[in-house]
């Protein structure tokens, strides 16, 4: 599925012409874990479900080939991201079917996903919230209160995600803010914490499958900013540079043929 999802994102970055196909590529096996394995029929509009907020929203091209993947986006609906009178656009839009959350403000989708889980506890609802958030976001003061809200309400449904790619708009996220020990600052708010390599697709699955507790659970997921592409891995350019048609040829020719 992640396979099929990377040679997707290239594609319909190219054909639409927007950026953030670094970011994208970067969470591909979060996402691909989450949607096709862990959470409970995402995308759907069944009251059980698992929830999902794309707190980094200019990731969403990895959500939409994931809805895409599993057949809640179709072929046709996902090529027309970003097109005139598309709601497929370059956050996530709650429009669209399978959207639970608008998202795109860096900073406030754990403060959203805080409130789904509070609200679904106090409906009884089984449904957990997962939010995939990224390590710049964490620059933001409004994570950590949000942080805290979820330690001192001990909201369980809560899984938080964050994409460690240690890249953000324009730099290296050490030399822009360095965030610091996050493992040990999310054990300091209270909250359960893993570390994996967000690319191992079996370690994921351990730490998404982990036995909730009392706290809300955050897994820290080790990334490579345009993982898959060799010459956009680390780079920091690939957060918004476009592709050419030869970078294009190139990028699809390294993926393989994991998209039809």
């Amino acid at each position: 599925m992640a396979a099929r999802m990377r040679r997707w994102i290239v594609e319909q970055s190219f054909a639409s012409g927007v950026g953030h196909i670094g970011s994208a590529l970067s969470v591909a096996d979060i996402i691909a874990v989450l949607w096709g394995a862990v959470m409970r029929e995402p995308g759907t509009s069944r009251p059980g479900r698992d929830r999902f907020v794309l707190a980094k929203g200019h990731a969403v091209l990895a959500q939409y080939a994931a809805m895409r993947a599993l057949g809640l986006l179709d072929a046709a609906a996902f090529s027309s991201f970003c097109r005139d009178g598309s709601p497929l656009n370059v956050h996530p839009e709650h429009v669209v079917p399978g959207v639970d959350a608008s998202t795109g403000s860096l900073g406030q989708g754990l403060s959203i996903g805080c409130g789904l889980a509070h609200g679904l506890r106090l409906k009884g609802s089984p449904s957990r919230v997962f939010v995939l958030m990224s390590d710049a976001e964490c620059n933001e003061g409004q994570v950590w209160e949000a942080a805290q809200f979820a330690a001192h309400h001990k909201l369980s449904g809560l899984v938080g995600a964050v994409d460690v790619n240690g890249t953000q708009a324009l730099g290296k996220t050490r030399d822009v803010l360095d965030p610091g020990p996050l493992a040990a600052k999310w054990k300091a708010f209270g909250w359960d914490t893993g570390e994996v390599d967000g690319h191992d697709i079996s370690a994921l699955l351990r730490a998404f499958r982990a036995k909730p507790g009392k706290r809300p659970r955050m897994v820290l997921a080790r990334t490579v900013m345009g993982k898959g592409v060799g010459f956009m891995e680390g780079k920091v350019e690939w957060h918004y540079r476009n592709l050419t048609p030869e970078l294009a040829a190139k990028a699809l020719k390294e993926l393989g043929g994991g998209g039809k």
